[in-house]
């Protein structure tokens, strides 16, 4: 298969170049990222939050090393090589993190066991009915499609800030919960600008939170400039992207 003609700029830049700077040398475990990928951010946002060691390994996607498709077959990001074992799945990253360094405070999963399924919950209610939403709004091609995209997109949005406690999704401290909707959260001017959504409409409860994750010190240290997204995002307003999400959502499959 060819490679496909896309621009894709090669680094981070702004806020999340000047973190990278800071991880370059050797650590028990190396961070594989695409500085452009939401799932990405999750696990680099949960490092970040942490202050968990890490070497953060940038990885091209049209062309992976060996060593990368060596320790991890699936070749995508993010991945985790820790102490020479790959792991990858941003979510379960995150989980590994919680395992791996107990010691690193804050921990992003409460220590009760009821209220941390109560986290997993949510979580699950964002990765089966938030991601797919946002992405369906994304790669809608009609202004029916794009519209009924946008009502179930809304419509978990509101369902899911109804359960927000404040100022984060399970009150004071910030959670596994919020990490796993953040990228899509600072991603929402892609939606805004193609696809006629609007954040206040969602609702003033939606619209508070919202704005109180991205402005987390540790989501603003992971994101890119934003010009930098056009030519990759671009291809998802098209339709026209090849990644396993993309052709998730325009088979009619979940997410892998």
């Amino acid at each position: 298969m060819s490679v496909p003609d896309v621009k894709i700029f090669p680094h981070a830049t702004g806020e999340a170049a000047k973190t990278v700077e800071k991880h370059q040398d050797p650590q028990d475990l190396v961070f594989y990222s695409g500085w452009f990928c939401p799932y990405v951010q999750r696990t680099w946002v949960a490092l970040e939050e942490r202050g968990i060691p890490y070497q953060y390994a940038e990885v091209n996607p049209y062309k992976k090393e060996k060593h990368f498709l060596e320790i991890n077959p699936k070749g995508l990001v993010p991945a985790i090589e820790y102490k020479g074992q790959a792991l990858y799945e941003s979510l379960l990253l995150c989980e590994f993190l919680e395992d791996a360094y107990p010691n690193h405070k804050p921990n992003l999963l409460p220590a009760d066991p009821v209220e941390r399924t109560y986290a997993r919950i949510w979580i699950d209610f964002i990765t089966k009915n938030i991601v797919p939403n946002f992405m369906r709004l994304v790669q809608a091609q009609t202004a029916d499609k794009q519209a009924a995209a946008r009502e179930d997109f809304t419509k978990a949005l509101r369902t899911y800030a109804e359960k927000v406690k404040g100022p984060y999704f399970l009150g004071e401290e910030f959670s596994l919960v919020d990490v796993a909707i953040a990228p899509w959260i600072v991603r929402e001017w892609i939606i805004q600008e193609n696809r006629g959504y609007d954040r206040a409409a969602v609702g003033e409860a939606w619209k508070t939170y919202a704005d109180t994750v991205a402005q987390r010190d540790s989501i603003r240290r992971t994101e890119s400039e934003k010009q930098h997204f056009t030519d990759i995002y671009g291809r998802y307003l098209r339709d026209e992207a090849q990644s396993e999400a993309a052709k998730a959502i325009r088979e009619g499959r979940p997410i892998p």
